[in-house]
This record gives C-alpha cells, sequence and structure tokens, in this order.
C-alpha cells in the first residue's frame, strides 16, 4: 500500500520520515485536527498489519514511531471517554444481557434503510469505498485476541474468526467477498486503495480496532468492540444486499452482504455468551472493558453514518477528497 498523502503537521513529520524524506518526528506530538490524529495512527497502525510500499518494516518497534502513536492513542482515548464514559466496573453475570441492551438501544442514523431504499448508485459506490479501508482486512484486528484469550472466550473467537476467513477457502474469506462487490462497481481492489478518499471519521472506526486489539491491556475492549458489530449487523447487512439488487446488484455483488446475514445470527449467540460472557467470567476485572468496547464501537459508527448522510442530503459526497461520478469511476 502507498503511503497516503498527509493532512496536517503531524502525519506530515511520520510520512516524511517513513518514506525517507528526512526530518524528525516531533518531541511534543500534537495534531492540527482529527484528520491529522488519524491519519496518524493509521499510518502507525499499518505497519503492524501489511505495511506500505517502500518502508522498512523496522518501523514498527521503532521508538520514536511509538511514542508518536502513544501521544496520539492519548488523544483518542480522551475523545472515547467524553463520548461513551470511561470503563466502569460491573458484575461479570450481567455482561450478556447488558451487550443485549446496548445492541437494541442503538439509536444510529439508519444508513442501512438509505441505501436499501434510496442510495443511488453513486452514493452506494461512495458507501463500499469507504467500507474497503475495513472489509480488506475484516476479522485482521479483533484476531489479534486470540493469543490473549483462554478457555471458553478462546474458542469462541476462534469459532467466529474461521468463519471469517471462509474455513479456510480463499474465496470464501469475507475479505474476499467483498472485492467481488467492489469489482461490481469498477473499484480498484488493491488493499488500501481508498484510505486517501476517505474521512477522519471513517480512519476513526478503524483505529479504535486497532487501538483495542494491538494493546494486550484492551483485549476486554476489543472483545466487546466485535461482540456489538456481531450482535448489530444482521438487520444492516439484509438491507445492504437488498439495496444492491435494487440497484441490479448480481449474486456476486450481493454475496458479502448475504453471508454476513446467515453467519452473523450465529455469531451473535457465539460473541454474547460464549466470547463476551466467556471472557467476563475468566477476568471480572475487565468485564467494564467489555461494555466499553462495544459502546465506543456503536457510537464511532454512527458517527460515521451520520456524516455520509448529511453529506447526501446536502447534495455533496461524503468522501475526503469530491464527489465521485459515473465519469470518474470510469476515468
Amino acid at each position: 500500500m502507498k503511503l497516503p498523502a498527509a493532512r496536517g503537521p503531524m502525519s506530515a513529520a511520520l510520512i516524511d520520515v517513513l518514506s525517507g524524506k528526512g526530518g524528525m518526528l516531533p518531541s511534543r506530538p500534537a495534531a492540527a485536527d482529527e484528520e491529522d490524529l488519524h491519519l496518524t495512527l493509521f499510518v502507525c497502525y499499518e505497519l503492524a498489519y501489511r505495511g506500505w510500499d517502500g518502508v522498512d518494516d523496522a518501523w514498527e518497534w521503532d521508538p520514536s514511531v511509538l511514542s508518536l502513536r502513544a501521544a496520539a492513542e492519548r488523544e483518542f482515548e480522551a475523545t472515547l471517554h467524553e463520548l461513551v464514559g470511561p470503563p466502569a466496573p460491573v458484575a461479570p453475570e450481567t455482561v450478556p444481557t447488558i451487550l443485549r441492551e446496548i445492541a437494541d438501544a442503538d439509536d444510529g442514523p439508519s444508513l442501512s434503510g438509505y441505501l436499501r431504499a434510496r442510495a443511488t448508485y453513486e452514493q452506494f459506490c461512495e458507501f463500499v469505498m469507504h467500507r474497503s479501508v475495513y472489509h480488506l482486512r475484516e476479522a485482521d484486528p479483533h484476531t489479534w485476541a486470540i493469543p490473549r484469550l483462554a478457555g471458553d472466550a478462546k474458542a469462541a473467537l476462534i469459532e467466529i474468526q474461521l468463519d471469517e476467513y471462509g474455513g479456510g477457502v480463499t474465496g470464501r474469506m469475507h475479505q474476499e467477498l467483498f472485492k467481488q462487490t467492489m469489482h461490481w462497481f469498477d473499484l480498484d481492489l488493491t488493499y488500501g486503495a481508498y484510505v486517501d478518499s476517505v474521512g477522519a471519521a471513517t480512519l476513526a472506526t478503524n483505529n479504535l480496532m486497532s487501538l483495542f486489539g494491538l494493546h494486550r491491556s484492551r483485549r476486554g475492549a476489543i472483545i466487546g468492540h466485535l461482540a456489538a458489530y456481531e450482535m448489530t449487523s444482521t438487520q444492516p447487512n439484509r438491507a445492504y444486499g437488498n439495496g444492491l439488487r435494487r440497484l441490479g446488484g448480481d449474486t456476486d455483488a450481493t454475496a458479502f452482504y448475504d453471508e454476513h446475514v446467515e453467519a452473523d445470527a450465529v455469531h451473535e449467540q457465539i460473541a454474547a455468551h460464549d466470547l463476551a460472557g466467556g471472557f467476563a467470567r475468566a477476568e471480572p476485572e475487565l468485564a467494564g472493558d467489555v461494555l466499553f468496547g462495544a459502546r465506543c464501537a456503536l457510537a464511532l459508527d454512527a458517527r460515521w453514518a451520520r456524516g455520509v448522510l448529511d453529506s447526501w442530503a446536502a447534495g455533496r459526497s461524503s468522501l475526503h477528497t469530491g464527489p465521485v461520478t459515473v465519469e470518474r469511476l470510469a476515468a
């Protein structure tokens, strides 16, 4: 994946250093705004995934990069605490029930309803571009938790992840199924191709998974994040598939969404009871972190969806770099 264009002084300093253009990372880093902050975090985190073209893998563990990342993470976490409150102790046996209450109470804007009934081809294409940043590495952030668990929770997470990775069949991996949807829109299938095209809200939803997944201390939060996703995805994915069919999408184009309707109906129970509940019973002191992770996941997704819908209501593109038209896609 190519390094993206900078969005402020902090991301510029990081990208310059990683690309070998010289310079130094700031000793007291401060982001200019959310765009600068979340691009900086995304660039740092990607070093732990598939890396950047032409960037030495050794940068993943470079002390100066880790110091910069830690400063950006503190700023991000402060925002999360303002948004949903800090983690609070909770009786471990109540975790599955409270997760269900959190999922049922989610009142985020119905982006899925809009895509099902009203979205134009261009708008649905923008949605796919936004989601490609996550779906082309789907499951990977949550997989970081596997070696940090034991017993029931570990077994439950592996059961969910096996489905996410297609049971070991490349063509059935959810990452690969999403490429079929992208292909129908004639989009670039390259991993990370649209990082430059999405804004801070999209990057934040991805950074949240990496923040939780890459830190052992946040293992409860990444479990809660996954549980929230599994418990709230069946109906939206049914709507996405139906919306794509309304626009003429074939079975290959809708396979990703149709697969999630079936798989996540099963995953929902596993995630709430076996994964989250099992983890809370095994590590009761972290039960509150599970709920924190779930609340963060839904809150950031709602903020992102609201921004997308607001852009479309105003007659403008939801992308960071301007409108997408059929002519631009064909260019």
